[in-house]
């Protein structure tokens, strides 16, 4: 099987260690990744700040970036959600605002062959145990468009659980938002900060070692508070927890 990477630009600009683990994670499983060059960001800054049709060329540059692929796989259901959900509306906007269909046709297209990572793996791929070994105490934090919009519930637990070595300790007021929101954290970062520092008591207090999550976005929001306060708690992708395996342990440089 060939799969495109839409590595995110959140990703490809601060944590590109997640997209590299992403990569050795699937060709682990057997699977081809492709990286086409032509991916850029998925507009959902602007579409979340309000400039809904200043996102359609970057929802038309998407679609051709992954045109021919059956499936598009991103470590970030943020960005999932933003393609999945909000790209239908903007190209029906489109049409409906008289630009024309294209954008709507394209949108279309794409939105059903974009799968979050741990979708993919448990219902494109039909695994939960991915040969992964971590020997340290985990807790999980499910992000909001994860959680709400893609519905992912259980999958990420199940592979954490599946991993070899690893503690899974479970995170009191797990589905409460972090607070990072993209632009909410800018627009009103006291209520953004107070989320984070409520959202870490409920960590800390777990006594993990590792803070995982399937967002980066909400790992640099916590992860930054975390750095501030000193605290020994490490944020970490799960892609770069379920690429580690015993012989090779994952080490992002």
């Amino acid at each position: 099987m060939r799969v495109a990477l839409f590595a995110t630009c959140v990703n490809d600009a601060l944590f590109p260690a997640t997209a590299v683990a992403t990569v050795r994670l699937l060709e682990r499983l057997g699977v081809d990744v492709d990286f086409p060059a032509g991916q850029t960001c998925c507009g959902q800054p602007q579409y979340n700040t309000g400039y809904r049709q200043a996102c359609e060329p970057l929802v038309r540059r998407t679609a051709r970036a992954f045109a021919g692929y059956e499936h598009v796989v991103t470590p970030s259901g943020s960005c999932v959600a933003m393609v999945r959900d909000n790209y239908p509306r903007i190209g029906a906007r489109a049409a409906a605002d008289g630009r024309g269909a294209e954008l709507a046709e394209a949108a279309d297209a794409l939105a059903p062959r974009v799968h979050e990572l741990t979708e993919f793996l448990t219902d494109v791929l039909g695994v939960e145990d991915v040969g992964a070994y971590f020997p340290r105490t985990v807790t999980y934090h499910p992000s909001c468009h994860g959680l709400r919009v893609l519905g992912l519930g259980e999958r990420p637990l199940r592979l954490l659980r599946a991993v070899r070595g690893l503690e899974l300790v479970e995170l009191p007021g797990a589905e409460e938002c972090c607070g990072f929101g993209g632009t909410f954290a800018v627009k009103n970062a006291a209520v953004s900060a107070a989320m984070a520092e409520d959202k870490l008591a409920h960590a800390l207090g777990t006594g993990a070692e590792v803070l995982c999550g399937a967002d980066n976005s909400c790992l640099l929001h916590l992860g930054t508070t975390l750095h501030r306060r000193g605290e020994a708690l490490r944020p970490l992708h799960l892609a770069e927890i379920l690429a580690s395996t015993e012989q090779h342990p994952w080490r992002p440089s």
